[in-house]
């Protein structure tokens, strides 16, 4: 729960290095969260139309920015800049791209983006 609250703490923190373990336990509670909300939504029927539940949209609005920031920043742990998250916009190979770096390690040591947020904790 910490390295989702310190996301949450860095919400504008496009800048730095993010670690995969930083990045996938946010990925992890922020599934459960909505999984958790979208279960609330249906017992107190407040899911929209198109089935989407009130609490569950509200929560990925508030998650959005945070998500993005650690998204830029685990990018610059791999020594990528965050222009990568274009190739999002391919269908299919451009989210298994991303997945394999956010599954990659951090470069060793300093990068152009900052210290190797390995050694700082």
């Amino acid at each position: 729960m910490d390295w989702y609250l310190n996301v949450l703490k860095n919400y504008f923190g496009f800048g730095g290095r993010a670690r995969r373990k930083e990045y996938w336990m946010f990925v992890l509670v922020n599934i459960i969260f909505t999984f958790v909300l979208g279960i609330l939504d249906r017992m107190l029927g407040w899911e929209r139309a198109g089935g989407e539940g009130i609490l569950t949209t509200i929560y990925g609005v508030l998650v959005f920015i945070p998500w993005w920031a650690v998204q830029f920043r685990r990018l610059h742990d791999t020594d990528r800049s965050a222009w990568w998250l274009l190739v999002l916009l391919i269908p299919i190979v451009g989210w298994l791209v991303i997945i394999i770096f956010n599954c990659q390690n951090g470069t060793q040591g300093s990068n152009r983006f900052g210290p190797d947020p390995k050694q700082l904790s």
